[in-house]
């Protein structure tokens, strides 16, 4: 169990449920209701919990405030399957200074979403 963990709230539960599942191997954890369609459904990435909450008119478009950053193991391979899985590519891949490897991108809502590695030490 995560002490934080961030929900986003959908009216299209399903697309957002394929994005992360496909694209960072999301795996459900937690359904409400056990049966028929979800209100909530409890996702793990890694070591890390994410809800998504079904909630008809939740609008979408960016987040301005929130920004969920996600490690992959390449982020140019994670980034060239963001658009055919409904994402979109906001910027990057580039190398910072502090060691990471990130791209920006968009889930199929529009919530940003970073994607991140560690450059390898040369």
């Amino acid at each position: 169990m995560s002490t934080i963990q961030p929900v986003i709230v959908t009216a299209d539960q399903d697309a957002l449920l394929g994005f992360y599942t496909k694209l960072f191997g999301a795996e459900e954890t937690f359904r409400v209701p056990a049966e028929g369609p979800a209100f909530y459904l409890g996702l793990r990435i890694g070591d890390t919990d994410l809800g998504l909450v079904a909630q008809a008119n939740a609008g979408t478009g960016p987040a301005s405030r929130i920004l969920l950053s996600i490690g992959v193991e390449d982020v140019d391979e994670t980034l060239g399957r963001v658009v055919a899985l409904g994402g979109s590519v906001r910027s990057g891949p580039n190398d910072m200074p502090w060691g990471q490897r990130v791209a920006h991108i968009s889930d199929p809502d529009g919530n940003p979403v970073n994607i991140t590695q560690p450059i390898p030490a040369r």
